[in-house]
């Protein structure tokens, strides 16, 4: 059995970080000897309220509608971070990434961020017996060093490093070069007569850039930043020379990473398989495939997550065709809160029509409030829970790892996965038991605390609303927040003076998680 303790004794008043013993020990579910498979969907900026089983009104999303009826809807689950790339790395590690250096949102000639000798998701997953890929938007960096990479040859370092044994990803996100997909360490579709160049730091000679050269940009321009290079009548963030036929258009985005995710799930249905499959729809650029293009009141940002929605009816097409729904794990959720103008005229504000991403939280994508990492999560698995559940257990992406490592008998080495507790029984539903506390990392690195109804914020110095361009609240603040959400969900009032005691309660739980590490003890 595994338990689960803090590295530094903790006082006794508090009595959240005390309750973490007794759920780790409690009772959990006893793995099953018929493996599931599991598929992780990993939306990129969907906020809360932005799928229809969520409450959206101008989008229709069947598909996602029909994983929640078939499984559990929670509404209080939580990414560990406001923003991609760390909350990417939490994810597959079980470590909260303000704990290693380099974990902000990454440019697309980063470094790989995650260490080959750290063990990951896929690392437990491969550990027993299960086949494993990864499809999609990476934006964990790829080779050794960064802005040192050959992309004209074999990357020196790839998810195949991490316990990948098949990947086809996107470098970063779709408005940073490389425009190309890079399929088991090389670029896919490599056209030698265009041999590939990438800088961050000056543009090529000759090659036009968004800034200089609008009247190239036919697909979409620039709201603020992303006038670099242009790829597909787009510009982009960062420069790029040459791909060829190896570029993606990006109204095939979706199609291409849905096709090579069907493929995989063809090749290794008579075996336990796991398959991280990150889309990139709802990030910008939004530029959806003619399919979805026009159809929705809200504009292509609608678009995207309708389109979003048909990638996951696929997926789940695929699973009833192949006999494979049963005793399949369905995981969906986001990787952070949503936005609205992130860098692109797509008139995403201007359609919104009443919709509200985020949903009835504050704040979006990058802040402190609760809408940078509030997210939605479904979870299906008609094999062992009950369909049409809805679950206001407050949970972490964070126990993901040492939660399915518990489901599928897996042994984590001591030192891994420092962050993540087992909290199967609630992923399941067999309880909606709270965890203690969840940790929040906004863009700036302010930590937050949530516990039960109560949200606390560190003091911040820095600027009230975003500097360079979308029009979000940070959340900062020179003095503590303290929010009671079943009062006021929208974390209007600061009741930090009314309640010190609770500050200081929760200000303790922060200070001691940030400063200590969490290990496993395996008995």
């Amino acid at each position: 059995m595994r338990t689960h303790y803090l590295t530094l004794a903790l006082a006794a008043p508090i009595a959240t970080l005390q309750a973490v013993a007794a759920t780790s020990n409690g009772n959990q579910p006893t793995a099953s000897t018929d493996k599931p498979n599991v598929i992780l969907i990993y939306a990129d900026d969907l906020g809360y309220g932005d799928l229809e089983c969520y409450g959206a009104k101008n989008v229709q999303t069947p598909h996602i509608n029909r994983l929640a009826q078939e499984g559990i809807r929670f509404t209080d689950a939580h990414a560990v971070a406001a923003t991609s790339t760390p909350s990417r790395y939490s994810l597959l590690t079980g470590e909260y990434a303000w704990r290693k250096p380099g974990t902000d949102v990454a440019a697309g000639n980063a470094g790989m961020i995650i260490s080959p000798g750290q063990f990951t998701l896929a690392d437990m997953f491969k550990s027993v017996g299960y086949a494993t890929g990864a499809i999609g938007k990476w934006h964990l960096g790829l080779g050794e060093k960064t802005g040192e990479q050959d992309w004209n040859a074999p990357l020196s370092s790839t998810p195949a490093d991490l316990g990948f044994d098949y990947h086809y990803i996107m470098a970063a996100t779709a408005d940073r070069v490389p425009c190309v997909f890079i399929e088991d360490s090389q670029i896919a579709n490599y056209d030698p007569s265009a041999p590939i160049e990438v800088s961050y730091r000056q543009n090529f000679p000759g090659e036009p850039t968004g800034k200089d050269n609008p009247e190239l940009l036919y697909n979409l321009k620039p709201s603020h930043g992303h006038d670099m290079s242009i790829v597909n009548g787009i510009s982009r963030i960062g420069y790029m020379k040459g791909g060829g036929k190896a570029l993606w258009k990006d109204e095939n985005i979706a199609d291409s990473i849905t096709t090579h995710a069907i493929q995989f799930i063809e090749s290794h249905k008579d075996e336990p398989f796991f398959l991280y499959f990150a889309t990139n729809d709802v990030h910008v650029p939004r530029f959806p495939h003619d399919r979805f293009r026009g159809k929705n009141p809200m504009g292509l940002r609608g678009d995207a997550i309708a389109q979003f929605d048909w990638s996951v009816g696929e997926l789940l097409n695929t699973l009833d065709r192949l006999g494979l729904t049963e005793n399949t794990l369905v995981i969906l959720s986001s990787d952070n809160g949503p936005v609205v103008d992130d860098g692109y005229a797509d008139e995403a504000e201007e359609r919104l029509n009443g919709h509200r991403p985020s949903g009835p939280w504050r704040g979006n994508k990058y802040s402190a409030f609760e809408g940078g990492t509030a997210v939605p999560a479904i979870v299906r698995w008609p094999a062992r829970i009950q369909p049409g559940k809805e679950s206001g257990a407050l949970i972490s992406q964070i126990d993901w790892m040492a939660s399915l490592g518990k489901l599928i008998g897996a042994r984590l080495p001591k030192e891994s996965a420092p962050d993540s507790w087992n909290r199967l029984s609630t992923l399941l539903g067999d309880d909606e038991t709270n965890r203690p506390w969840v940790m929040e990392y906004s863009s700036n690195h302010v930590l937050s605390v949530r516990s039960g109804k109560w949200k606390y914020i560190d003091p911040s110095d820095g600027p009230a609303m975003i500097p360079w361009g979308p029009k979000i609240e940070t959340g900062n603040l020179s003095t503590p927040q303290l929010y009671l959400l079943d009062e006021n969900v929208y974390e209007q009032e600061n009741v930090a003076e009314k309640y010190p005691a609770k500050v200081f309660e929760l200000q303790k739980i922060a200070r001691r998680v940030r400063t200590s590490s969490i290990y496993h003890e395996n008995k």
